[in-house]
């Protein structure tokens, strides 16, 4: 009987790209080559929520109140304990009338601020 390592093959070719040959356990020949290999990877922000609650936009873009007044580079982000995040406009005057997250109604408490 063949051992594993018989039945996988790999060398490293120039372009930094891995070839591998798959050999059936009988020896019989290569039953296919694996001639190129592409990663893909997905990612997301550590939110719960990448829509500001307030204004309802995106956060990443510029709130109603800085796209109005055209300061978009200006509009950054703040994100609570609870992990839910608002433009900071928004919650800069939402927190003169009510010190709670908009959407878990816990204590506001700043964690971060950034873009």
């Amino acid at each position: 009987m063949a051992d594993d390592e018989d039945m996988m093959t790999g060398e490293k070719e120039c372009d930094g790209n891995y070839k591998e040959s798959h050999r059936s356990p009988a020896g019989s020949g290569k039953l296919f080559t694996l001639k190129k290999w592409n990663a893909v990877a997905m990612w997301s922000w550590d939110v719960d929520c990448d829509t500001c609650a307030i204004c309802r936009v995106h956060v990443m873009d510029a709130c109603l109140k800085c796209q109005a007044d055209n300061k978009q580079d200006e509009c950054v982000v703040v994100w609570g304990e609870c992990n839910h995040s608002f433009h900071n406009c928004c919650m800069s005057l939402w927190v003169q009338q009510n010190n709670r997250c908009p959407l878990c109604q816990q204590d506001w408490v700043v964690q971060r601020i950034g873009k």
